[in-house]
């Protein structure tokens, strides 16, 4: 993994879709859906529905609107059946958008994506022309405060991370294959350390780093594409400055 950190990034474009609680109830429902879709409403035979259950009772949704959200990604009860698509795009200054969404109707979700990108000088590209410049991987954040970072690491690999780093935002990140994510999640919560975050992303081999008004409208990009009612998760390349 490349020496600097990837949670100064992830923290800043969250901030502001984590500040619009109104919505976290959406975003849950929708992470549901995708985990129903992919292994089946049985959460005890589909620990990524397990754990995105979890996630969103922490959030004190209600209990009948997870319920419906299994049955909807499952394409139970007359349910309109939901799929996972993946969009690959350029946004402003030539940074790469990799943007994963949830939808009923392709020919939507396309055309919004396509509005969206364009009036911020992007565009959606090609199948392949961004993917090659990601990697997927699981992520964890844990603050360093009280923590031995030998400790850290030796636990992380124990479990199936491949690599730990720790950086100037006191922050030690942990990084493994997608596979591993609920071993080395749960080693980390056996432990009772806490994570500021604990997601499956695609991690840039590269960044590119954004500053003035180009990290403006860059950080702008990615706040309307993660409006977008079909956006599940966005994830880019770009490297905000300092300041």
């Amino acid at each position: 993994m490349a020496g600097h950190s990837h949670w100064a990034n992830i923290q800043r474009t969250k901030s502001k879709q984590d500040a619009k609680r109104g919505k976290i109830f959406s975003k849950w429902a929708k992470l549901i859906m995708s985990a129903a879709r992919s292994g089946g409403g049985d959460p005890s035979m589909n620990l990524p529905l397990r754990y995105a259950i979890e996630r969103a009772k922490a959030d004190n949704m209600p209990k009948d609107s997870i319920e419906r959200a299994i049955r909807k990604g499952a394409g139970e009860d007359g349910e309109t059946r939901l799929e996972e698509v993946q969009y690959e795009a350029f946004g402003p200054g030539g940074v790469a958008f990799m943007i994963e969404t949830l939808t009923d109707n392709r020919n939507r979700t396309a055309p919004n994506l396509r509005n969206i990108l364009s009036k911020k000088g992007g565009n959606l590209a090609e199948s392949g022309a961004v993917s090659w410049m990601f990697q997927r991987k699981a992520v964890f954040a844990i603050p360093k405060e009280g923590l031995d970072e030998d400790a850290v690491m030796e636990l992380a690999l124990d479990a199936g991370a491949d690599d730990v780093t720790a950086d100037e935002e006191k922050i030690f990140g942990v990084e493994a294959d997608p596979g591993q994510y609920l071993e080395v999640k749960e080693a980390i919560e056996k432990q009772g350390w806490e994570m500021l975050d604990a997601s499956i992303r695609y991690i840039p081999d590269n960044t590119l780093e954004v500053d003035g008004d180009l990290g403006t409208k860059v950080l702008e990009l990615v706040e309307l594409i993660e409006e977008d009612e079909d956006v599940q998760e966005v994830h880019h390349n770009a490297e905000f400055a300092e300041g």
